[in-house]
């Protein structure tokens, strides 16, 4: 990662699980690492603990976003301009689901917001993170997307259909980015981290404490979020030219 100090990511996503993880992460390592989410209260706190670690090299930047808004990812875009000059590698994390929103009689609601968050907010910050690149001649970029193995394949259970149709549509945009990058001759790279279930809040926002619950009785060993955290490092740290564009993470003791 030494190539990447003093050089600026941005995570969305970032308070809590896997995109906490990841800005700590990239922090420790150096970089100039600005986190968003709606509510930035946690990540407020985890800059004054980092600020107390004398081994982290980086600093952390708390950015108020609703990823759901496109006037709200401009101006964090801009914001990042005038503080730190633009983003070096950016990190698609946020994402959620709802459960039981099956096709046949889900909400039209939940259907939106599931589409503006893990779709259209990627897409979006993909391209201003691109375009970031490109205004200040940046070939050497990284995009990443955190993923979901419900991107490769579909369960017979129908309560998880609409939210695998957007890893889905996460799968493609992550293909399609990788050779507009190739058409257009740049180094920008790409990379997807696709795990399965990982613990942390997701399963409870999606379907309350009951179903958390359920998730964790279920027997298997679930990822950590810095299980996740790990694997961004490493698709980020390997060579220029490596890019490690799909990585499919399991626990262990998961069937899928």
């Amino acid at each position: 990662m030494e190539r990447w100090s003093g050089r600026v990511a941005l995570v969305t996503g970032a308070s809590s699980g896997i995109g906490a993880a990841i800005a700590e992460k990239l922090v420790k390592s150096g970089m100039k690492v600005f986190a968003c989410a709606r509510n930035i209260g946690k990540i407020e706190e985890m800059k004054k603990t980092l600020a107390k670690d004398t081994t982290c090299k980086g600093t952390l930047f708390p950015i108020r976003c609703d990823l759901t808004k496109e006037e709200d990812i401009l101006s964090m875009f801009a914001t990042i301009k005038e503080t730190a000059g633009g983003v070096d590698v950016c990190v698609n994390n946020a994402g959620l689901g709802f459960a039981g929103d099956n096709l046949m009689n889900g909400k039209t609601d939940h259907w939106r917001t599931m589409l503006q968050t893990n779709v259209l907010a990627y897409a979006i910050v993909t391209r201003e993170a691109i375009q970031s690149m490109k205004s200040r001649n940046v070939d050497d970029g990284h995009i990443v997307y955190i993923n979901s193995d419900s991107g490769y394949y579909t369960l017979n259970d129908p309560t998880w259909h609409f939210y695998e149709g957007t890893k889905h549509a996460v799968t493609a945009q992550a293909e399609g980015l990788r050779r507009e990058l190739r058409l257009a001759n740049t180094h920008i790279r790409v990379s997807q981290v696709s795990p399965g279930w990982v613990q942390t809040e997701f399963a409870k926002r999606a379907g309350g404490e009951e179903f958390h619950k359920q998730c964790l009785e279920a027997g298997n060993k679930p990822l950590q979020p810095d299980d996740i955290a790990d694997a961004v490092m490493y698709v980020v740290a390997a060579p220029p030219h490596v890019q490690v564009f799909n990585m499919l993470m399991y626990g262990t003791e998961e069937s899928v």
